[in-house]
């Protein structure tokens, strides 16, 4: 972890950030499926921190060090000594090795800050990167490789006029946490819109949504529909053709694109009305054995009959008298109270999140993948004043291209999203939490613990 100044358009001046061995991605880890390995992770940043601290939020208190760090690998199935949990972060001068097993199929992963309190700018200032599981049944698919897969790590930020980072306060300097951040600048691979020069022929794009808030509404300027064979926790079954694809903070897509029909064009890849990047196409067609197989990877469906136990869990949203949001709860719950979800080892449950606010919020469950049910529309007052579930709509399963493995999921605003989750990996202490870092940040983040299996059961 390093503090380093890094030109993100050629026009600008060099933007101070903080990063992972001195690059805006961190370096790309490519590794194997179970083959392990040790990563140490020094912390060499400064003393003071260049972002504005909320000492009102918990565990960002002014009697805690102003720089903190600790990592996370999201989507790894690792030892909970090994999974970045918030508190066990650590300040400059002092460094960790964890331990990530790869026992997981192959994988887009990514890794980033976790410290409590501050994660939401310690990522800001860019401390993430990719981690890549790879296996033997995804290399046998002859899928596009090499120079013809290019990760796209997307972020969006707001940039002063010199360059530097500009990260939003509220009012109150007491209290200048926001609760969300929407940049107006588009980063790839660490370049504001940037362009890439590529044949006409099959490329495969794996996508990270690394930014603090911003959900993406990816598209190619041309209108041309391409397809995503891939999710958080790999491969889907079969390709799914989109015109869009949307991501949430957090969330991975791989797509494969194909620019055989565009010779000599110019392609923009889209969020909305915002341009994120420029595809260049080489004007002759070029050679291409690659293949976008009919069928990518078998999904076995997790069957409802399997769970033992169905959590009904309220994302909600507590508001002062001016209607100001001032933090957000998981179950109803600060951080700091008593584990509430303690799931047994290699036991199934059914996670409800019962979104009563009016965002869209990604959930993300550390070390553990797992099947997204359904989502269905219900009314929030019946629920606030009642506590009852008034359902208002039919149950509607996930889009295609969500009916793979996971490890997010958009629960959205006045929706009961349901997840099936199988407690596979290790037994100990995890967290679970929305990846709208600024709500992560201010209570909407809890830990949960996976216990062992109950003797004579």
């Amino acid at each position: 972890m390093r503090e380093i100044a890094c030109k993100l358009h050629r026009d600008l001046p060099p933007t101070r950030l903080w990063c992972y061995g001195g690059a805006l991605p961190g370096p790309t880890f490519e590794t194997r499926s179970a083959q392990g390995l040790f990563i140490e992770w020094p912390n060499e940043l400064p003393a003071k921190h260049f972002l504005p601290i909320d000492h009102g939020l918990h565990g960002a208190e002014a009697d805690k060090p102003e720089v903190r760090g600790v990592v996370h690998v999201h989507g790894a199935k690792a030892p909970p000594e090994s999974d970045g949990y918030p508190e066990d972060w650590y300040v400059p001068g002092k460094s960790r090795t964890y331990f990530y097993p790869n026992q997981q199929e192959a994988a887009t992963l990514w890794y980033h800050d976790h410290a409590m309190g501050i994660n939401r700018l310690n990522i800001y200032a860019g401390m993430f990167g990719l981690f890549v599981v790879r296996d033997d049944a995804e290399d046998a698919l002859n899928l596009p490789k090499g120079p013809f897969e290019i990760p796209l790590v997307i972020c969006d930020r707001l940039l002063k006029e010199d360059g530097q980072l500009d990260y939003p306060v509220s009012g109150n300097p007491d209290r200048p946490w926001v609760p969300e951040v929407f940049g107006d600048v588009m980063i790839v691979n660490g370049k504001a819109f940037p362009f890439v020069n590529i044949e006409a022929r099959k490329y495969r794009f794996r996508v990270l949504n690394a930014s603090n808030g911003r959900f993406l509404h990816l598209s190619l300027s041309n209108g041309r529909k391409f397809h995503q064979i891939g999710t958080d926790q790999g491969l889907l079954s079969a390709p799914v053709p989109l015109d869009r694809a949307l991501l949430a903070p957090g969330e991975r897509a791989d797509l494969i694109v194909d620019f055989s029909g565009h010779a000599g064009e110019q392609i923009v890849l889209m969020n909305d009305s915002f341009q994120v990047m420029q595809f260049r196409v080489a004007a002759a067609k070029s050679p291409d054995t690659s293949v976008m197989p009919a069928t990518l990877r078998a999904v076995p469906k997790i069957a409802e009959s399997a769970a033992v136990k169905t959590r009904a869990l309220a994302l909600i949203e507590n508001m002062n008298m001016h209607g100001e949001s001032t933090s957000m709860l998981l179950n109803a719950t600060p951080w700091h109270m008593p584990v509430t979800e303690n799931p047994a080892l290699d036991s199934v449950e059914i996670w409800s999140f019962i979104n009563t606010t009016d965002d869209s919020h990604p959930i993300h469950l550390h070390m553990v993948r797992f099947q997204i049910l359904d989502r269905r529309r219900f009314e929030p007052f019946f629920y606030q004043t009642r506590g009852e579930v008034h359902y208002t709509g039919p149950a509607t399963p996930p889009a295609p291209e969500e009916a793979g493995w996971k490890d997010t999921v958009r629960a959205d605003p006045k929706m009961v999203t349901r997840i099936i989750v199988r407690f596979e990996g290790y037994v100990g202490r995890y967290v679970w939490h929305c990846h709208v870092l600024e709500h992560e940040d201010n209570e909407m983040m809890r830990p949960y613990d996976v216990i062992p299996v109950p003797r004579g059961s």
